[in-house]
């Protein structure tokens, strides 16, 4: 009895509340599984940094450096960046010239009869000297060193005079025809004048071309020109002016000189040319001239003169200038 009471206390919650019911169609929660702890990794521990190193003691002024400062290096030849240059002054032109003797040609008609055709025998011609302002313009090649330039010169035209030589000025070109004086003297030194122009181009070597004083040499060609040529003597122009021309007349140029550095980049300098194989050929056509003596001829057409010259000039040329 005692017992029976004992379990009916206890069934008095469940009854109050309700005992739980199941939900049909449905399954109850399957418990989440347990969770696995994943084993732990180790970690290195991280390395200590190693202590700044202690500044270097600095030294003293009673310390004693014993380190050696090093030698500077040569120092080499800058190129020059100024790659032109000029220099202006006076140049002397002096032909060193010799002459074949001079030739008759197209003789024919009454004048055959005096003179023939072929050179004169011991005649001859040269040319005369001049003084002009020159102009010398160069150039320093990019290449070897400020050794090598090419240059040329600018002049103003000059005069060139023909004169004759030997017998063509001291005797008559035709004294006798048919045993009969024609009354023609001699020439006389003068023949004739042209306007000259020689330009050339030369190829420059200097020996030291940063040197205080500077040896140069060079190599190089020329060609004369003349115009304007005209027979100048009195006799050949006494009937009429007679058609006078010159070839061009080209040469091979040798140059050799100094140049010295003065005060702030002015440059003095000395040159000297020579032209070798320089033949100047001129010609003078309808040459006509007065026979007082020929009784049935007052004047005679000679024909053609021709002249060869080798006119070979020597220039010599100073100036001043700069390089720009």
């Amino acid at each position: 009895m005692k017992a029976a009471l004992i379990t009916a206390l206890a069934l008095i919650p469940l009854v109050a509340h309700g005992a739980p019911k199941k939900k049909k169609g449905k399954k109850a929660p399957t418990p989440a599984p347990a969770k696995v702890s994943e084993p732990e990794i180790e970690m290195a521990p991280e390395p200590t940094p190693d202590p700044a190193p202690a500044p270097a003691p600095v030294p003293q002024a009673d310390d004693t450096v014993h380190e050696t400062a090093p030698e500077p290096a040569p120092l080499a030849h800058k190129r020059s960046t100024k790659r032109f240059y000029v220099r202006g002054g006076i140049a002397h032109v002096s032909p060193l010239s010799s002459s074949r003797p001079m030739e008759l040609a197209d003789v024919d008609g009454a004048a055959s009869l005096a003179v023939q055709n072929g050179p004169i025998a011991g005649s001859g011609s040269e040319v005369s000297s001049a003084t002009i302002p020159a102009i010398t313009l160069g150039y320093k090649l990019p290449f070897g060193g400020d050794h090598l330039s090419l240059e040329t010169v600018l002049g103003v035209p000059f005069t060139v005079k023909f004169r004759a030589t030997g017998t063509l000025a001291n005797e008559s070109i035709a004294p006798m025809a048919l045993g009969i004086p024609t009354g023609v003297g001699p020439l006389g030194p003068e023949l004739g004048e042209a306007k000259a122009a020689p330009p050339m181009l030369t190829l420059v070597y200097n020996v030291r071309p940063h040197a205080q004083v500077q040896p140069f040499f060079g190599v190089g060609a020329a060609v004369l020109f003349a115009f304007n040529a005209k027979v100048t003597n009195p006799m050949l122009t006494e009937v009429s002016q007679p058609e006078m021309s010159i070839a061009p007349a080209p040469g091979m140029v040798f140059q050799a000189g100094l140049e010295a550095k003065l005060y702030k980049g002015l440059y003095a300098r000395l040159d000297v040319k020579f032209i070798a194989f320089m033949l100047a050929r001129a010609e003078v056509h309808h040459v006509q001239v007065r026979t007082p003596e020929l009784p049935l001829f007052d004047t005679v057409e000679v024909g053609t003169a021709k002249m060869s010259v080798w006119v070979n000039p020597l220039i010599i040329q100073g100036g001043l200038g700069i390089d720009f």
